[in-house]
């Protein structure tokens, strides 16, 4: 029998993933507070919070299409600038690769709580509207002129992310900011690294947990990816307009008032 309840439950998380994946506020730590309000609690919910993220991935690569489809064409043929960008793309992503295959198990076990996800919030948020706040000049106004160096700073940055709070998206474009790349650059070049990151850790997590699966968890899973894409979408291209013309001020102080909300809550419970 169909369970329309706990499919309803997937379809919600979906959305909520598609909609902060790409937006500097931690999908991973909305998924974790809100899976436990909505009490989403199943067998499968270790790899459906991490291949749902496949969804917006995808609504990435079909936004992106036409870049995608002429760099690649670019890099076969030779050309010096797509094959720069890609070795580029392929240096950010490393470390976390690294990172994440070593130690994924101790970080998921240490920091997977609420506790870490509020902390994570507030101190991310009070990060971007450090970095906000300086008086700098990037160098770097194109995604495809990021160099090794700026790669490596946003790929390490990137590690960051494995604690939940953090975010990917917004440990990147921080860390591009950091190393000198403007934040519409580096919001698109977050956009591509998401790509090899998020596909690796889908890969990685779905392998060692399939055979947790069963037709109902894969069903679960299946309505969470589409979800995931459709909100996606709206959200990709909403994200690129915005930088171009606001600070991520805005998605700072959500952090803080979101991670102080949480405090709130976690102390009010404990006593």
């Amino acid at each position: 029998m169909i369970d329309w309840i706990h499919l309803a439950k997937a379809f919600f998380l979906g959305i909520i993933e598609g909609l902060t994946e790409f937006l500097p506020i931690s999908s991973t730590g909305h998924l974790i507070l809100i899976g436990d309000w909505i009490s989403f609690a199943s067998h499968e919910a270790r790899v459906f919070e991490v291949v749902i993220q496949l969804g917006a991935i995808l609504a990435v690569c079909w936004l992106f299409r036409a870049k995608i489809v002429r760099l690649s064409q670019g890099a076969l043929r030779g050309d010096p600038a797509a094959r720069r960008f890609a070795a580029s793309v392929l240096l950010a992503f490393l470390p976390a690769a690294v990172i994440g295959a070593l130690f994924i198990g101790p970080i998921k076990h240490l920091f997977f709580n609420p506790e870490v996800v509020a902390t994570a919030l507030i101190v991310g948020g009070l990060i971007i509207l450090w970095v906000e706040g300086r008086d700098t000049v990037p160098h770097i106004y194109a995604s495809e002129h990021i160099g090794w160096k700026q790669a490596i700073g946003i790929g390490f940055a990137q590690c960051l992310a494995m604690i939940p709070g953090t975010s990917r998206s917004g440990a990147t474009i921080v860390g591009g900011m950091l190393s000198g790349v403007s934040r519409q650059a580096a919001t698109e070049f977050s956009f591509f690294l998401a790509i090899p990151t998020m596909l690796g850790a889908a890969v990685y997590d779905a392998s060692r947990n399939y055979h947790l699966l069963n037709m109902e968890d894969i069903g679960a899973i299946a309505v969470g990816f589409v979800a995931a894409f459709i909100s996606a979408l709206f959200v990709v291209n909403a994200m690129i307009r915005f930088v171009a013309q606001h600070s991520l001020r805005v998605f700072a102080w959500y952090r803080i008032a979101l991670g102080l909300l949480i405090g709130v809550g976690i102390v009010t419970s404990a006593g």
